[in-house]
């Protein structure tokens, strides 16, 4: 368990203030937010409140120092991002245990985070220099053709809550190493993490004006007006389907380069020849990892009706092991959600279920503060009418629905808006590979229930956006492609 004097230490060399053109500086207002701690309700600390002036000198600084990161050598880029790992590598336990305060994962979840995050800064440091165009005969004999490849411009990224890190290299590291300046607007509930990233960032030698960092409290007064600046070229935004479509529509008018990973309502589909203890463990990894917070998590499990009394049985199990508490604490398995309007959305929807007739075999009720907390749930008999088969429920909840045959399968598991991750298990190769395509998502885990990984292009379909992070893919993101046509 963390002490409370190295919690205090933490919090005492935090930076609290804005980043911009390499230096930690109040907000132009002067005005501060607090941050608070999900497990206990209470202030951790204040941090100042970037304000649209404070947008536009980051996006200056931006442009300023644009065109010589652009022509900085793919090398001299890619040794930078990798000592940025290096050295976010090196301070695995402060950002463990920081964004355990500011999030609520707990600590070994944490740690798991920045090995995860940081391998974006390494992947991206060897895609550096890897930016290639090509060179060929115009098929008609009239010429050349050359291709070749730009940074796209100065980027703002918006990112979420649930992963403060992860979501900001995975960002980051394809546009630093691409040669493109960004600005990053931190979860203004969880500011912190990316604070002190900026820290590691500006040590590993990113130039000044690169990479600004701007926690608010008001988001749409400072992204708004840098939607509408005409030198930002670049929106990449992770978080829910409703303010990405917001968002969409503001970077209409500047016809603005997007790439948007939104909400997701995953099925875990289990065959009846499944290795059913295998799909159990991944059931819960798939489930709980990041307490549910997390567009991957499995939020539908479709069962065959064959195996769904043994399945649901071992789920109850394994998830009913889980120790939920104060991320901090030692032992700890899952910590609470991240803030009471969360909480009583989670509670909502399995109110709801139960309402219809679900039935509840683990958890299902919040125990009392303080703390945003909510148990590891398991609900049968879920009708097709209960709100949870339909909502990201964004929690430790897992409701459970049989189905009799392939058809059936892909049918339940389609009827959603959103495409982001389907999960199968199966022992038959053919129709792991025919359900791949007949699933309407961009990603799918055949026999796994953690799919993310900074070599594989990680994106959705559908409502679930478009663009992808990570994989040889996630730098094109950021690059333009230039037409050269030769005599």
């Amino acid at each position: 368990m963390a002490t409370e004097q190295r919690i205090r230490d933490l919090l005492d060399s935090v930076p609290t203030g804005i980043f911009v053109n390499g230096a930690f500086r109040d907000s132009s207002s002067g005005a501060t937010f607090p941050v608070h701690d999900p497990a206990t309700e209470e202030v951790l600390i204040e941090v100042a409140d970037a304000t649209a002036e404070d947008g536009a000198a980051a996006l200056d600084a931006a442009v300023a120092a644009g065109p010589a990161w652009a022509a900085a050598p793919a090398r001299e880029r890619a040794e930078i991002l990798r000592a940025a790992y290096a050295g976010l590598v090196a301070r695995t336990d402060d950002f463990a245990l920081l964004m355990t305060l500011e999030m609520g994962k707990a600590l070994p979840e944490s740690a798991n985070e920045v090995r995860y995050g940081a391998e974006f800064f390494r992947w991206f440091s060897e895609e550096a220099v890897r930016i290639a165009g090509r060179y060929t005969p115009a098929p008609a004999g009239t010429g050349r053709i050359l291709v070749s490849k730009a940074p796209v411009g100065p980027c703002l990224a918006i990112t979420p809550w649930n992963f403060p890190l992860a979501m900001g290299t995975r960002k980051l590291g394809p546009a630093l190493a691409a040669g493109a300046t960004m600005l990053v607007k931190p979860a203004g509930l969880t500011p912190l993490t990316m604070l002190l990233l900026a820290e590691v960032l500006k040590d590993a030698g990113v130039p000044d004006g690169v990479v600004s960092v701007l926690p608010t409290s008001k988001s749409s007064a400072l992204t708004g007006p840098l939607l509408r600046d005409p030198r930002l070229r670049k929106l990449t935004f992770t978080g829910s389907t409703e303010v990405g479509r917001t968002l969409i529509e503001q970077s209409a008018p500047g016809v603005l380069r997007t790439s948007m990973e939104l909400g997701g309502n995953a099925p875990f589909v289990v065959f009846d020849d499944a290795d059913v203890d295998h799909a159990v463990a991944q059931a819960v990894l798939a489930k709980l990892r990041n307490g549910g917070e997390a567009c991957t998590a499995a939020n539908r499990f479709h069962v065959h009706e064959s195996v769904i009394g043994e399945f649901t049985d071992k789920l109850v199990e394994a998830m009913g092991a889980y120790v939920l508490g104060p991320g901090v604490q030692d032992g700890v398995t899952i910590g609470p959600l991240i803030s009471a309007d969360q909480q009583n959305i989670v509670s909502e929807l399995v109110q709801d279920a139960v309402a219809k007739g679900a039935t509840l075999r683990l958890g299902g009720v919040a125990p009392e503060g303080p703390g945003h907390f909510f148990p590891p749930t398991v609900l049968a008999d879920v009708p097709a009418d209960a709100r949870i088969l339909s909502e990201e429920v964004f929690g430790p909840v897992a409701p459970i629905v049989p189905f009799s045959d392939e058809d059936e399968a892909v049918t339940a598991a389609n009827a959603t808006e959103y495409g982001l991750v389907s999960y199968v298990f199966t022992r038959d190769l053919d129709r792991a590979l025919r359900l791949s395509d007949r699933l309407d998502s961009g990603m799918v885990g055949v026999n796994r229930g953690v799919i993310s990984d900074p070599a594989g292009p990680f994106g959705g379909v559908k409502a679930s956006g478009f663009g992808r992070e990570g994989g040889s893919e996630g730098i094109e993101e950021y690059l333009e492609t230039r037409y050269i046509a030769l005599q």
